[in-house]
């Protein structure tokens, strides 16, 4: 499932389409039969409708703001004192040759996921933290994020013994999984289940399903209240179409395959 989740990723990218459909196009004109003559042109105009479409941020931000309004914030005001941690998913952390050759941590775009953690240790000293990430990369070396999210913790002053690591799960499913086997993990008690707003429902749903007692604590926002409909950008637009594209069919298949 892991393997087969990255070799489908141009499923998820309207870039990859474009430029089927142009290669489509151009082989189809480049036959000269009938139908090639008919239907090269259309396809190249629909690789270059794509292309552009996609640019305009607003379309995708309405699915995102779907997904990040499906739980609410936590109240400033809720007892933190009545959970036994909080539970933060990986995803947050640059790969791992990044890290590679310098000696400072590199976060992101999904930063708030770390940074978000530590004032809750601060705010209430009885919390443990259990971080459940290895690696999600397909061809991943050198050290798990695990490793990786325990120096930033470490640079943030976080003590070592209110850290549990989990560092073999490449999915959400297998966070869940994987972190309910920790020996002194009880899933019954309440958590606090830190991950990105618009990731939060398949996460909360797959936790639930493995048996874990969380709280949602939604943090990494992408959408507000509305896009203005002048926003264009074809870097961002496509890459928010990946994200939700990616959100929307992992949670798809976690449900058609029982996971949540």
């Amino acid at each position: 499932m892991f393997i087969a989740s990255k070799l489908l990723l141009f499923v998820t990218q309207p870039l990859a389409w474009a430029a089927l459909l142009l290669l489509c196009g151009l082989l189809a004109a480049k036959l000269g039969l009938g139908w090639g003559r008919r239907w090269g042109p259309r396809l190249s105009w629909a690789a270059f409708a794509v292309l552009l479409l996609q640019g305009w941020e607003p379309l995708p931000d309405a699915l995102i703001r779907q997904l990040e309004l499906r739980h609410t914030e936590l109240a400033a005001d809720t007892p933190l004192q009545d959970f036994a941690g909080v539970l933060l998913l990986g995803g947050a952390l640059e790969p791992a040759y990044v890290w590679q050759g310098h000696s400072q941590v590199a976060l992101n775009d999904a930063a708030e996921r770390m940074t978000a953690a530590v004032p809750l240790l601060q705010k209430q000293p009885g919390l443990r933290l259990l971080f459940t990430g290895g690696e999600g990369e397909l061809l991943a070396t050198g050290i798990t994020e695990a490793g990786r999210a325990a120096l930033f913790f470490a640079s943030m002053g976080v003590p070592r013994e209110r850290l549990v690591m989990e560092s073999a799960s490449r999915n959400t499913f297998e966070n869940a999984v994987f972190s309910a086997q920790l020996a002194g993990i009880d899933t019954k008690q309440r958590w606090l289940l830190l991950t990105s707003a618009w990731h939060m429902p398949r996460a909360m749903a797959t936790f639930q399903k493995a048996g874990w007692n969380v709280t949602p604590y939604p943090v990494d926002y992408r959408s507000g209240l509305a896009t203005p409909l002048t926003q264009y950008s074809l870097a961002e637009g496509a890459r928010k179409w990946h994200l939700v594209l990616h959100e929307l069919l992992g949670s798809l298949v976690y449900q058609l395959t029982g996971r949540a």
